[in-house]
């Protein structure tokens, strides 16, 4: 019995080590698509990783990738092998001196090969002289999406944390209403005031209660916008983290900073579509020019009009040659193909100027808000102190009996609402100064 029991032991033993195993590579498969808490930098990095924008963007450039080589591919010898099989029902005959003479055999059969080789011709002359900018085209598309990706996180972000803060604000608020409404209760259980102070304090929090349910329902709404930016699983919870030190300390900005377009990833694009179509410029003037190509075949020819002998005898045959091949006369099309050419190039130009405007206009734009939006945050930053010493003020004064409630009640709502609005003007500020850097071309990806 004991080998028997041991054999048993061993088995459970290799389930249990098997389950343990399979469940640790779920968790480990599963983590690998959620975070169990997200900075900025980690959500942004978490939507380059998965975004189908960024992806589309790299699958454009494999693609992209994988034309070129198929144009160059032209460059190499083409060899291709044919085989052939004819039975003529009827041979054809024609009238030679007055006699009638068969034209071939019943049964024909042939093997071929043949090679061609380029040595010149505009369309892979093309492909090798522009597959440089061809990738770079596909790149800078892929950093313009990653671009796009990090400010929309970003912004996301910053919104859901705007209204996460609120929440926050409220349920100190809260907690201050109630010790408020223990206070006034207790006062008017002893006979120092009416019940109007307390039935105040009630009024208060249940709009502080109300309020914060609103702020819930928002922020559950921005939260499906951030995972939706992200491509997120909407069934996975997500918890983001923040430090509000270093938050502040990044809102500075150099204001004195002039745009230079050459640093926006638009401009680099226009940039290689010029030069792209410099080179579509060339290749119509190189329609005037002729192609040559090396060429060859060797073939095996079998003749006979019984099937069984078909290839008892075979007649081989082979040639190499060059070919030059130059249209003369196309109507007028080469020259209109150049015409057209050459003003889109003109046109793209166009777009760079254009875009050089636009830049200018977008930073200034961009600067004037942050600006506006730097001074209400100096601002109100100062007015969320102020209201914070009002309120401690008026609390102890309430409580020595100096003040009334009414006061209490207005010198909370009034720091409430400092406190909301200074974490609205923070993240304001922030959210401005990513279009800043996004005019000044300093976000990088």
């Amino acid at each position: 019995m004991k080998p028997f029991n041991r054999t048993i032991g061993i088995s459970v033993i290799l389930i249990i080590v098997n389950f343990l195993l399979i469940n640790i590579g779920f968790s480990q498969a599963k983590g690998d698509s959620v975070l169990q808490s997200a900075t900025l930098q980690q959500c942004v990095q978490y939507a380059m990783d998965r975004q189908p924008l960024v992806k589309q963007a790299l699958i454009d450039e494999e693609i992209t990738e994988n034309n070129i080589k198929s144009r160059l591919a032209d460059w190499f010898p083409q060899v291709n092998f044919n085989y052939t099989f004819q039975h003529n029902f009827q041979v054809p005959v024609a009238m030679i001196g007055g006699n009638t003479v068969r034209l071939g055999v019943e049964n024909t059969s042939g093997f071929s090969f043949t090679g061609n080789q380029t040595i010149f011709n505009r369309d892979v002359l093309l492909a090798s002289r522009s597959r440089a900018d061809i990738r770079r085209q596909a790149k800078q598309n892929t950093e313009s999406n990653k671009i796009d990706v990090a400010v929309n996180v970003s912004k996301a972000f910053y919104d859901l944390l705007a209204t996460e803060q609120q929440i926050r604000v409220m349920l100190e608020n809260i907690a201050r209403l109630e010790r408020s409404y223990k206070d006034a209760y207790s006062q008017y259980q002893a006979g120092i005031t009416d019940k109007t102070d307390y039935k105040r304090a009630s009024i208060a929090l249940n709009n502080a209660i109300a309020s914060k349910k609103s702020f819930e329902a928002l922020a559950t709404a921005r939260l499906v916008v951030l995972k939706a930016t992200m491509n997120y699983p909407a069934e996975e919870p997500l918890d983001i983290v923040y430090d509000s030190l270093q938050m502040e300390n990044e809102i500075v900005l150099d204001t004195l900073r002039s745009p230079e377009y050459r640093n926006r990833v638009e401009y680099r694009l226009l940039e290689t579509q010029r030069s792209l179509q410099q080179s579509n410029i060339d290749y119509n003037k190189w329609a005037y020019l002729p192609s040559l190509s090396a060429n060859g075949a060797y073939n095996i020819n079998y003749l006979n009009n019984e099937f069984n002998k078909l290839y008892n005898q075979s007649f081989p045959a082979s040639y190499a040659g060059l070919t030059l091949s130059l249209p003369i006369f196309q109507g007028g099309k080469r020259k209109y193909n150049l015409s057209v050419a050459k003003w889109q190039l003109k046109r793209t130009e166009q777009d760079i100027i254009s875009l050089k405007n636009g830049v200018n206009q977008e930073y200034n734009a961009a600067m004037a808000n942050y600006k506006s939006n730097l001074a209400t945050y100096e601002a109100l930053k100062v007015n969320l102190e102020l209201a914070k010493e009002v309120y401690d003020i008026i609390q102890l004064q309430y409580k020595s009996g100096v003040k009334t409630y009414l006061e209490v009640i207005t010198s909370e709502t009034d720091l409430r609402t400092a406190q909301i609005n200074y974490f609205d003007a923070l993240y304001a500020l922030l959210s401005s100064k990513i279009d800043v850097q996004r005019a000044l071309g300093e976000i990088k990806w």
